[in-house]
């Protein structure tokens, strides 16, 4: 029987209706068999890479427990990204109706040509950080490094990210 490993995936929209894109995108996980265990709360951030000229995101990360080894658990999202509309197509960070990270699958660490556990970007993106520090506050990489502390080291005045609520709440 394949092994549960807990995992965390980062979730962000800026295109339609964030909240709901998000809240979708969550379901659509539950459906194809990812256990979807706790969500933080929601974060509006501005655009960071290539593209700044956008809407800003609102961001979210998800607890999960799953069996899906970690190429397949990629699929999984790269399949929900799609039938929710994202262009396959479009020019890397450009506005998308979801986007689905997966930052950390148990202890594992993998580099292939379509993914890297921990992800790459995991430390140094604040609305990433944020989070992921609200559902587990001590948090730490495979190699023991504290995201706490990447966090901390992070200058106040990078990467605007504000609390937005709950996907239960309106607002």
């Amino acid at each position: 029987m394949p092994e549960m490993r807990i995992g965390y995936i980062g979730l962000g929209s800026n295109v339609g209706d964030p909240r709901a894109n998000l809240r979708r995108a969550l379901d659509l996980l539950g459906q194809a068999g990812v256990e979807v265990q706790a969500v933080s709360s929601l974060y509006m951030t501005e655009p960071v890479g290539e593209i700044l000229d956008q809407p800003d995101f609102l961001n979210a990360a998800a607890r999960i427990s799953t069996d899906f080894e970690p190429e397949a658990l990629l699929d999984v999202c790269k399949r929900i990204e799609l039938e929710m509309g994202r262009d396959p197509d479009a020019p890397r960070h450009s506005p998308r109706p979801v986007d689905l990270d997966l930052l950390l699958l148990g202890a594992l660490v993998l580099e292939t040509d379509r993914l890297s556990l921990p992800h790459r970007e995991v430390t140094t993106r604040r609305f990433v950080l944020a989070p992921l520090l609200e559902l587990d506050p001590d948090l730490t990489l495979p190699d023991g490094a504290r995201l706490a502390d990447s966090l901390a080291a992070m200058p106040e005045d990078e990467q605007r990210v504000e609390g937005a609520g709950s996907l239960d709440s309106l607002g």
